[in-house]
């Protein structure tokens, strides 16, 4: 059995393709668009994914779409009939994007593939956005049976779900209808602090451990609980919601100021873009980071009660809080979590594939997915010919020489791109598309930040570990493949790291793992016997763009900043 997912005309729009249960490639538009969170139809994607199955769509015996608009559609038109001026340009705007994922999208294959209508229509199977998010985390979890939640912004009216996964079935439990929602929320505030564009909330979680959660009370109090299990939002404080709450302008996904006058009355006026933080933006920022903690806490603490279960899944855009993940376990009775690779909307291509291929047509499970490398690969052959046709002095080395030719960068204080094996499905960088450093350099941040990032000097690094060493540095002994917890570094240990121990002594840990990464397993081990330290700084490779996917990308990336070494595969490029 063969299905695409997709994750279509919406942000962080992607593929996936699985035959006979195996996912074979998985990947987000962007990385080809050069756009971030690209949110049209992911013809690039669609594409590569065909390929390095090699398939034709002809063959294709499913495509999931990860959104169904007839999802509660008699709450949507409630909710529209009590707002019909107000809602009039949000619904003009929303029954245009349908269009595009009914009609539109067939319109996309069609043209895509040469296919006839009737014949896609004949293969297209719609999954509501949550239960994509739900099915992405359940399925590809190696838990037979589990809780799962799912938690964002919006999607498909639903912002909140919780469920119970058994074998190949996903039993939902309960749902929250939009505009009550944990990630509005989180992104009110993250624009109150003048991070205004998508996706920035991972901004405020960095900024948190720099001030003091005094005000989580005053916070809470836009959150209320009318019954065990199920918050509102006081309503009062946000945009009117129908208003609409995001849209897309060429394909990118604009999300209007959600805060209403009296958020800005109640917790101060929104700082301008650019304008200096203050000690009360880091305490706003410490309270909203704690009170969304406590909320899915709560959450999370119902839902173990309900089902019994001390295993639990988690996906959407909330799932990506890997502060909040790292402290599940320590503030729920749930003993084990799993987070998908792209937990994000990303992730929606690959839940609707399970959906389908599980819940709808009952295929055994599969190996759990530990492994996010299901991007794009170039050879040897493709790299020396850029390099070549560039112009480009390098030098070819064997596989043992690379590791300790890097490793002597990073000691003598480089900082390396590396580009290695297949590109990483999700938002995080693994080994794949990395810049590495010494984490071992108090000054690390700033040279990185000089040289490449240009970011803000409050945003933290992550430590990529070795597995078998993560007891030694870390409070809690977990495996983490995809850096989506964070955790206490030991304090006898955070002087030996202090590139990646962020101001409150913790670290977004990644565990390598010598099966699942051997190149880079061998790269860190390698630092280690040299320095005693298991451990990397790795960032993503990038420069405000999206991580690079093609060794072009990665070699302009290179010239254009002052990163010391460019490793492409088996080719070293010097400064």
């Amino acid at each position: 059995m063969i299905i695409l997912g997709i994750n279509a005309h919406h942000a962080d729009s992607s593929a996936a393709i699985f035959v006979d249960g195996k996912m074979i490639a998985a990947i987000e538009e962007e990385r080809f668009r050069r756009v971030k969170h690209w949110a049209g139809f992911p013809s690039l994607a669609i594409e590569f994914c065909l390929k390095e199955a090699r398939l034709l769509m002809e063959q294709v015996d499913f495509i999931a779409i990860g959104r169904d608009p007839k999802s509660k559609l008699f709450q949507k038109l409630l909710f529209w009939s009590c707002h019909p001026l107000a809602s009039l340009s949000y619904i003009q705007k929303r029954i245009f994007n349908s269009r595009q994922i009914s009609s539109g999208l067939v319109e996309d294959l069609c043209s895509l593939s040469g296919i006839r209508t009737e014949i896609i229509e004949h293969k297209l199977r719609q999954v509501e956005h949550h239960r994509s998010h739900l099915s992405s985390a359940f399925f590809a979890s190696p838990f037979d049976e589990a809780a799962i939640l799912s938690l964002d912004g919006s999607g498909d009216f639903t912002t909140t779900m919780t469920a119970i996964g058994k074998g190949n079935k996903i039993e939902v439990l309960d749902s929250i209808n939009f505009p009550h929602s944990i990630g509005i929320f989180y992104t009110a505030f993250t624009q109150l602090l003048g991070f205004p564009h998508y996706g920035d909330e991972y901004k405020v979680m960095g900024l948190a451990p720099y001030g003091d959660p005094g005000l989580t009370n005053k916070v809470k109090e836009l959150i209320q609980w009318p019954e065990e299990g199920r918050f509102r939002l006081d309503l009062s404080y946000l945009r009117s919601p129908a208003k609409g709450y995001a849209f897309y302008e060429n394909n990118i996904p604009i999300v209007p100021s959600l805060f209403s006058k009296k958020m800005e009355a109640v917790f101060g006026k929104a700082r301008q873009e650019g304008e200096p933080l203050t000690q009360y933006h880091m305490d706003l920022a410490a309270s909203v980071q704690k009170a969304t903690e406590e909320t899915v806490f709560k959450l999370l603490t119902f839902l173990h009660t309900k089902t019994g279960y001390d295993k639990v899944c988690i996906a959407g855009g909330v799932a990506q809080n890997s502060v909040l993940n790292g402290k599940i376990t320590r503030n729920t009775p749930f003993k084990q979590v799993y987070i998908p690779p792209a937990g994000h909307d990303a992730g929606i291509s690959m839940g609707a594939a399970l959906y389908v291929q599980h819940h709808l047509e009952g295929l055994k499970r599969q190996e759990p997915i530990h492994s996010a490398y299901t991007g794009s690969y170039f050879s040897d052959d493709v790299i020396e010919k850029l390099l070549k046709e560039k112009g480009v002095g390098y030098t070819k080395t064997e596989c043992d020489k690379r590791y300790a030719t890097v490793t002597e960068c990073l000691i003598n204080g480089g900082v390396v791109g590396w580009f290695n094996g297949r590109a990483e499905f999700g938002p995080r960088a693994l080994g794949g598309r990395s810049i590495l450093v010494d984490p071992r350099r108090g000054d690390a941040k700033e040279i990185l930040n000089k040289k490449i990032k240009r970011r803000e000097s409050f945003r933290p690094f992550a430590p990529s570990i070795l597995k078998e060493y993560v007891d030694e540095y870390f409070e809690v002994n977990d495996t983490v493949p995809f850096m989506e917890k964070v955790f206490p570094i030991r304090k006898n240990k955070q002087a030996t790291v202090p590139a990646v121990t962020h101001v409150d002594g913790t670290g977004r840990l990644q565990t390598v793992d010598k099966l699942i990464s051997p190149d880079y397993y061998k790269l860190i081990d390698c630092f280690r016997i040299k320095t005693g330290v298991p451990i990397l700084l790795n960032t993503s490779f990038n420069e405000n763009e999206p991580i690079v996917n093609s060794p072009e990308e990665a070699l302009n990336c290179f010239l254009r900043t002052e990163m010391d070494m460019l490793v492409l595969e088996n080719f070293i490029v010097h400064r």
